[in-house]
């Protein structure tokens, strides 16, 4: 009963959703992005959410691409352009 869901038509979870409305909904403006693609729709996403102002958090482990240097690719520039947090699952702190 707690859970949301957002079904995206493109790369991004923002683009023509309501997942930034229903974000701001929401009390924290930390966003947590995992999923397949990393280099694609998990990149495009934290990028949107980037310019929308949310703190993001990419879990290393929970995210994948067709290929590991895809996947690297796609962590580095999450991590030095869009300020997220990269790390791994297991150091990550949930409230």
């Amino acid at each position: 009963d707690d859970d949301y869901f957002v079904l995206k038509p493109m790369h991004s979870g923002f683009y023509a959703t309501r997942l930034e409305v229903l974000l701001r909904f929401l009390p924290d403006d930390n966003l947590l992005l995992t999923g397949f693609a990393a280099d694609i729709c998990v990149l495009y996403t934290a990028n949107d959410a980037y310019m929308r102002d949310f703190s993001l958090v990419v879990p290393s482990d929970c995210v994948a691409s067709e290929s590991p240097a895809g996947t690297r690719q796609a962590l580095e520039h999450i991590g030095d352009r869009l300020k997220a947090r990269v790390m791994e699952s297991r150091f990550l702190r949930c409230k």
